[in-house]
């Protein structure tokens, strides 16, 4: 049905319609599109750094990371190490001036199976944030959701109030293990569960409700809001519109630039298609998984086996490119003076 001229002016956008049901969060590094879409919240990884450290507009970040390591000392890779870590930060610094939440910060993927080691990074993180004077309830630390992984958030949590947004999430089993850990909040994957059924499978298109990453998320809320869960379901990772307004309702949402552009140009009615109520009267059974059980039914499920590694190793390739460009900055011929 046709909206007319006049209604349409009257109508609020699709965005904005979302964000009465919806935390709306901007999946980005891109200062100038925090400011022009206003969501409450941000989220980066080493992709979307590595992406906005190559513009001009952010060289100045880039020189200073560089600064703070050579200025650090020691030896070559832990001086790139620390002005990764710096760089991360001062966008994270950045976004938060232009949020009133919080923004998601990512510990590197190479440490996604070594759990002292993401627990040792996550707090080195939140050290920079509160020397450039950021208080950790303003950050979440990203870990990835290996058993490994969600063990690092239970301990971060638990025993040093740090938040923890735990990425990568593509099965139920990884869903219930994170809540279990009672990490404040998880991020399964829309669009990279669509992606692998539309490669793997004989079927190329779904209707939003019949999205298989649209159904993955609704099972995962509907689970957490029956048996009274208090972490946050933040899906991300879409493919296209659909697949966000078939998940109105949900707590957060995490949106790139592109989609938040053509959320804000629609004029359709919007209406919560995930509540609370509903997810109360659903039929899912309580679970509980340790090692064992979660990883044999994690395995079970080919899907997310193959997209956790493929994101981790896409991440880490992502976190080594960003260390070769600080390299180049700090050692090549002295910094190409």
């Amino acid at each position: 049905m046709s909206v007319s001229p006049v209604k349409r002016q009257k109508m609020e956008s699709a965005l904005e319609q979302l964000k009465h049901h919806t935390t709306v969060v901007a999946d980005t590094g891109d200062f100038n599109a925090i400011d022009e879409y206003k969501p409450l919240d941000a989220t980066t990884n080493p992709s979307l750094i590595l992406a906005a450290a190559q513009m001009p507009a952010y060289q100045g970040l880039v020189d200073d990371a560089v600064a703070y390591g050579k200025k650090l000392g020691g030896a070559e890779e832990e001086q790139i190490k620390n002005a990764c870590d710096k760089l991360f930060v001062l966008f994270g610094a950045e976004i938060l001036k232009r949020i009133p939440g919080r923004v998601s910060t990512e510990v590197d993927a190479r440490l996604s199976f070594d759990k002292e080691g993401m627990i040792q990074r996550a707090r080195r993180l939140i050290d920079l944030y509160k020397e450039a004077g950021i208080s950790k309830d303003r950050v979440l630390i990203k870990l990835s959701s290996t058993w490994e992984g969600i063990q690092a958030g239970k301990v971060l949590e638990a025993e040093y109030g740090i938040h923890c947004n735990m990425t990568l999430l593509f099965s139920f089993a990884q869903a219930v293990a994170c809540a279990e850990a009672g990490v404040t909040l998880i991020s399964p994957f829309v669009g990279r569960i669509l992606d692998w059924y539309v490669a793997n499978g004989d079927k190329k298109s779904y209707e939003p409700s019949e999205d298989p990453g649209v159904k993955s998320v609704t099972k995962i809320y509907n689970y957490y809001k029956k048996f009274g869960y208090k972490t946050i379901v933040m899906g991300a990772s879409f493919r296209n519109t659909g697949e966000i307004k078939a998940l109105a309702g949900c707590d957060y949402l995490t949106i790139s630039p592109k989609l938040l552009a053509e959320l804000s140009k629609e004029h359709v009615k919007l209406a919560p298609t995930l509540s609370v109520k509903e997810a109360q009267a659903c039929d899912l059974e309580k679970i509980h998984l340790d090692e064992a059980a979660f990883r044999w039914h994690h395995n079970e499920d080919q899907m997310a086996v193959e997209k956790l590694s493929d994101g981790i190793r896409k991440f880490a390739a992502d976190a080594i490119k960003l260390e070769r460009m600080l390299k180049e900055r700090m050692f090549s011929a002295e910094n190409g003076k």
